[in-house]
């Protein structure tokens, strides 16, 4: 009981417990690797130390906590309802490609989070240009460093930072819009919803590229100028997808009772369409994550990114493109790491799809 995920193991559910155990003993481990850090962290921690310490010291909190009531509580159910969203669940947990997508996922966000904590050097301090300039992978700088002498494990971690939080951001933006508008217009009809399918076509019909670099170019690149016009460049997929399932949702009989209840129109559509129409919204979401960091990566490639000194993938692989073949480390390891988190966003997309679609469910 003192080690979560013993407990599973001794009731016969090893593969439960060792998925419990693994995770909470490496994040222990690493607790007590970064120590002397976390010991810091009340006299001299800035917000993001206080960040890391808080995430690492919760995340042992919460496994712990989740493996004890796992084993004490939802074990000794009896019943228990079985919804759609169980269901999707269960299907979603026999995915085991999904399944490793979501791993890799929820390890670069830990690694974004905890990166003051285990970074090993500052991600922006400027060495010597000539004794640590463009030093090739080793066993004090892991992958290397640029032509500043900047460790390219330690900037990438805070890359991390920046690209995970800004597709994250700007997809919850996309989303929230793009599902409101397709709602209103599916529901509503009429003029409104040729007047918001028309604004629809129009910025889905305009190159999506060039305008982020013109909005961009316009206003000084920030993070939160790169956040807010993602976030509004990419809502009209979700607006067409949710228009659709409207269009079909609001025939029904439920909602035909609502009306004869005397409901109004935004308590319909709150409170019974936008539930009936998450799955795939859910899907298009995660989808539009990996989307999304794709495209901030190619801003930050173009010199249109998170301005200097934050570190960005896109920006790193930039700076990598000009010595591809002298220093072959500083463009392809922050590109691997586009890749990796690209492709787990998608696995974890297509799982969800499977899960979440009857007619896809094996």
């Amino acid at each position: 009981m003192l080690l979560p995920g013993t407990g599973h193991l001794a009731v016969g559910a090893p593969a439960r417990g060792l998925a419990i155990l693994l995770p909470w003993g490496l994040l222990l481990g690493l607790a007590y690797l970064v120590r002397a850090r976390l010991a810091a962290v009340p006299r001299t921690g800035s917000l993001d130390d206080w960040v890391a310490a808080i995430t690492l010291v919760g995340s042992i909190g919460l496994l712990w906590a989740y493996a004890l009531y796992d084993l004490l509580v939802a074990r000794r159910r009896t019943t228990v309802r079985d919804s759609q969203w169980r269901i999707a669940a269960r299907h979603f947990k026999r995915n085991r490609v999904a399944l490793a997508g979501l791993a890799v996922i929820v390890v670069l966000y830990l690694a974004a989070l905890l990166a003051p904590l285990i970074a090993p050097y500052d991600p922006i301090a400027i060495g010597d240009l000539v004794e640590t300039g463009f030093l090739p992978p080793s066993r004090e700088h892991w992958l290397g460093t640029d032509r500043f002498g900047r460790d390219v494990f330690s900037r990438i971690l805070y890359g991390a930072r920046v690209s995970l939080s800004i597709g994250f951001i700007a997809t919850a933006i996309s989303v929230t819009v793009g599902l409101l508008l397709g709602a209103v217009a599916g529901y509503v009809g009429g003029r409104v919803d040729a007047v918001i399918m028309r604004f629809t076509d129009m910025v889905l019909a305009f190159p999506r590229l060039i305008l982020l670099i013109l909005v961009v170019a316009l206003f000084e690149p920030s993070l939160s100028v790169i956040i807010i016009v993602l976030g509004l460049t990419q809502w009209p997929g979700t607006t067409r997808i949710v228009r659709g399932d409207v269009l079909s949702l609001r025939e029904r009989e439920f909602i035909h009772a609502a009306r004869a209840l005397g409901m109004s129109g935004p308590r319909i559509i709150l409170r019974h369409l936008v539930p009936n129409v998450l799955a795939p919204v859910i899907v298009a979401a995660t989808l539009g994550i990996g989307n999304t960091i794709v495209l901030e990566a190619g801003l930050s490639f173009l010199g249109l990114g998170v301005p200097e000194p934050a570190p960005s993938w896109g920006k790193m692989v930039a700076e990598g493109s000009e010595v591809l073949f002298n220093a072959w480390w500083l463009a392809t390891f922050p590109g691997l790491a586009i890749v990796v988190t690209v492709l787990a966003f998608n696995l974890v997309g297509d799982g969800l799809r499977d899960a979440l679609d009857p007619r896809l469910r094996s």
